[in-house]
């Protein structure tokens, strides 16, 4: 029977929940807006299912990549609306192309973010951009085994824990099926992500009679991306579309953008604050997850191969297993060979976890008291921990 004593111990992966045999394992959100399993005793068969699949109890292994590029999709337009070289497209098509399925992220009506597949190449462009999100994964581990099964090939791509989690789910190694992830900084709280939306909505729609509530924020926000490179890649945007009312009572389509680091939700990602625990301690960086390929940003290529470097976004690519070689050989795109080592340089995600910020503790504790989640940021940000924080903090590692 899976447990969770320390929250540090859960990845969210949810396969304990898809392999139960008799579905007693519900998946919640706590106060910090992070889901864990939680079994009904009362029918549960403890066969030992759950654990036997749950990454976090098997130990894995660094496995260093046979190869690492930098790499650029030559479709400019595609390139644009990926978040760094448009790379998985061109993996992403490829298998498609053989008759086989994609799996991936993307946005649900509600701006939450779902795993889903498709069969077509028009529906890659919901995968593309980086979502900073943990998918609700449902059960997508189920239709892929089905897939499989049935001989389709499959491009799996997801988080790190959540590759580890479907190779465990799956229990032997198919080769009909391709797994991608990505270099993670960690996946922030769906509850910060919904209260992020309903403020910036709220602020938008300041004209409107109903503008509190929050079923009003879905038809509201038209479309997000986390990563808009129309002032560049190395300084992307965070750009929110929204159905604004004027003060005649027309509707129009504006946006809300600004640099990364100056965007309230970003900064909260980036520094740290609202990251979920096991993200402060993960254990499927370097090639643990069991990936046949690993995608990212390389940063820092515009100081190693400046000439590659025109700010539109350069890829990553670590290829970890020889399946991973034979999806990547033929793709059309331009591809420079790198080392490991120039590819960690300026990327520590791919080696080390996100340093847990020490007002972590105090901004959750005060996120359900605040009306102003742009304030409680800032101020979480900008705050000294004096000793009550520092306490609190350890008291919250110890869960």
């Amino acid at each position: 029977m899976i447990k969770i004593d320390r929250l540090v111990d859960c990845c969210g992966c949810a396969s304990c929940v898809q392999v139960c045999p008799k579905q007693c394992i519900s998946f919640n959100e706590d106060k910090q807006g992070f889901r864990y399993p939680k079994v009904n005793k009362s029918i549960c068969l403890e066969c030992g299912s759950c654990e036997r699949v749950c990454p976090m109890l098997k130990p894995h292994e660094s496995v260093l990549p046979k190869s690492v590029y930098a790499a650029k999709n030559k479709d400019l337009e595609v390139r644009l609306a990926s978040s760094s070289g448009g790379v998985f497209t061109l993996m992403a098509e490829k298998i498609i192309s053989e008759g086989g399925v994609v799996f991936g992220a993307r946005f649900d009506e509600h701006w939450e973010v779902v795993h889903d597949f498709t069969e077509t190449v028009e529906g890659l462009a919901a995968f593309r951009g980086s979502k900073y999100l943990q998918s609700r994964i449902e059960d997508n581990y189920q239709k892929a085994k089905s897939f499989l099964v049935k001989g389709r090939k499959v491009l799996f791509s997801g988080t790190p824990c959540q590759i580890a989690a479907l190779k465990s789910y799956l229990q032997k190694d198919y080769d009909n099926l391709v797994c991608v992830d990505f270099v993670c900084h960690g996946v922030p709280s769906p509850k910060v992500w919904r209260k992020y939306l309903k403020e910036v909505a709220r602020k938008s729609d300041k004209n409107s009679v109903s503008r509190m509530l929050i079923s009003k924020t879905d038809t509201l926000i038209k479309s997000v991306n986390f990563r808009d490179k129309n002032t560049g890649w190395k300084k992307y945007s965070f750009t929110v579309s929204l159905s604004e009312t004027s003060v005649e009572g027309e509707r129009n389509t504006v946006s809300q953008s600004a640099i990364f680091s100056e965007n309230a939700f970003m900064k909260a990602f980036l520094k740290n604050i609202i990251l979920r625990p096991s993200c402060y301690a993960c254990r499927f960086r370097e090639g643990k997850s069991g990936s046949d390929i690993t995608l990212g940003d390389f940063w820092g290529i515009y100081k190693l191969r400046p000439e590659v470097d025109d700010d539109l976004g350069v890829g990553l690519i670590m290829i970890n297993s020889e399946k991973g070689s034979s999806v990547s050989s033929s793709l059309s795109a331009d591809c420079i060979k790198m080392t490991y080592d120039e590819a960690r340089k300026h990327n520590p995600s791919i080696y080390s976890s996100s340093k847990m910020h020490p007002m972590r503790p105090y901004f959750f504790w005060s996120l359900d008291k605040s009306f102003n989640l742009h304030r409680l940021i800032d101020r979480s940000i900008q705050y000294k921990p004096g000793i009550f924080y520092r306490i609190l903090r350890k008291l919250k590692l110890a869960r």
